[in-house]
């Protein structure tokens, strides 16, 4: 079984910045890439940040040059760096993991999620 928690999340001002940090455990085999998606009220969850066990990174549009993503495949851990945060980047974040994992005397190649990390900001 594999888990993920998130921290980091908060209130802050528009303009401040927060970071943001999820921690992969359980019967891990590899990490392949690690991201951090968002969902605000009445939207669907989109994909703000993510990179591989190669380092290639990616970013939406409307993050980019302002967030940074860091994976530390030793740490099983990601981290998102939010400056110059603004109002539209209100919304729960979740983490998420490419994992090849063993559960139940199986090797499985799955996606999982963190259970979400409320992020406000305030104009």
């Amino acid at each position: 079984q594999v888990t993920l928690v998130e921290s980091g999340g908060g209130l802050v001002q528009a303009g401040g910045s927060l970071n943001l940090s999820c921690e992969a455990s359980g019967s891990i085999i590899n990490i392949n890439a690690m991201a951090w998606y968002r969902q605000a009220p009445g939207r669907q969850r989109e994909l703000v940040a993510s990179e591989t066990v190669t380092h290639i990174t990616y970013y939406s549009d409307s993050v980019k040059g302002r967030f940074t993503v860091s994976m530390d495949k030793a740490k099983k851990s990601v981290y998102l760096q939010m400056n110059l945060l603004k109002s539209e980047d209100t919304a729960v974040y979740y983490c998420n993991a490419d994992v090849l994992a063993e559960s139940s005397g199986k090797i499985r190649q799955q996606e999982h999620w963190g259970q979400g990390t409320q992020v406000t900001v305030s104009i």
